[in-house]
């Protein structure tokens, strides 16, 4: 068999995902797993066995733009197609290429789209998204694996992180902490950059750490804002690193501190510890899948919103103190 894959949309997604990826290799050991990705998540799957390759999703906003991804795809002869998407766009691009078997769940009205659709399990109590995908390969009849999500890197990616992080000046002697503080989701995900700021001092002086602070493109104002406000210049990396960087650069760290995002799962999935700062999304779906983590949230009656800007005082996450966040990062930095 030759498997089309639609990827996830976002890195958190993708990583929470991987699971079900090796439960389908698991069903069909001998079949050629290909998946279709947007960019930004391309490079997460570019290293990994599973699979036979990676294609780039092409933009298809457009009518023409459709048919002709349809075609491309249509003409590399795949028998099943499996959508870890839930848009009725996704469906409908792999009903266009004539994939002859789609699999998926039954959703966003793409139900007649589908050879095997799914129904959408119920969403109280809520359930993490990790299980969320591994359900849907439940519905479709096949084993699964294990819930649980690791990732590793060779000893040339760890080689390299170490040789940039000398690169950068920092004393590999002293703890290295990463804040990252950025969500691409909206501003109602982020912690106050004055907190990130407060604390990046904290743990300078008290703990002596080395500090970088990661972000996408697009969030370099953020990051560099933060970096002038510590007394010993940080190594501000945000839209400076490719995600495989990112990667070795988090394992290489003692303690990751972030906001809900999706290196915040890349850094769980490394075993590295996390002290995730939520708002108004709910870390029983999205938040580290594992230990050593630490969840720091506030109750607020409109939680969870959903919001991807606050219309209120943003208790939920501005209620935080950088001191609440030090006392939870000693136990990762004794």
């Amino acid at each position: 068999m030759k498997f089309l894959v639609r990827a996830p949309n976002w890195i958190g997604d993708a990583v929470l995902a991987r699971p079900a990826l090796e439960s389908l290799r698991r069903n069909f050991p001998q079949a050629e797993i290909w998946l279709l990705a947007k960019d930004w998540v391309r490079e997460f799957y570019e290293a990994d066995g599973l699979l036979a390759g990676v294609l780039p999703l092409a933009d298809n906003r457009s009518l023409r733009a459709l048919f002709r991804a349809a075609g491309l795809l249509k003409s590399r002869g795949f028998d099943t197609g499996l959508l870890l998407t839930n848009s009725f766009a996704s469906a409908l691009l792999f009903y266009l290429a004539r994939i002859p078997q789609r699999w998926g769940y039954r959703r966003d009205a793409r139900g007649p789209l589908l050879t095997r659709g799914v129904p959408v399990p119920e969403l109280e109590p809520p359930k993490h998204q990790l299980h969320y995908y591994l359900d849907l390969m439940r519905g479709l009849g096949l084993s699964v694996v294990d819930p649980q999500i690791r990732l590793s890197l060779s000893e040339k990616e760890k080689g390299a992180a170490r040789r940039s992080l000398q690169a950068l000046g920092l004393n590999l002697k002293r703890p290295l902490v990463i804040l990252n503080p950025g969500a691409a989701y909206g501003p109602a995900k982020r912690w106050p950059a004055e907190r990130f700021a407060a604390l990046g001092a904290l743990l300078q002086r008290q703990k002596k750490a080395e500090i970088i602070i990661t972000g996408s493109s697009g969030e370099e104002e953020l990051a560099a804002g933060i970096a002038s406000r510590l007394p010993r210049r940080p190594a501000n990396l945000a839209g400076r690193t490719s995600l495989r960087r990112l990667l070795g650069l988090i394992s290489q760290s003692r303690l990751f501190i972030t906001n809900d995002t999706g290196p915040m799962h890349l850094a769980n999935a490394l075993s590295v510890p996390v002290v995730a700062l939520f708002g108004p999304t709910n870390p029983a779906v999205t938040g580290p899948f594992h230990p050593p983590a630490v969840v720091l949230k506030k109750e607020a009656a409109c939680w969870p919103c959903l919001y991807r800007k606050c219309p209120y005082d943003h208790r939920c996450l501005a209620g935080i103190e950088a001191e609440e966040v030090l006392a939870a990062a000693r136990q990762f930095l004794t």
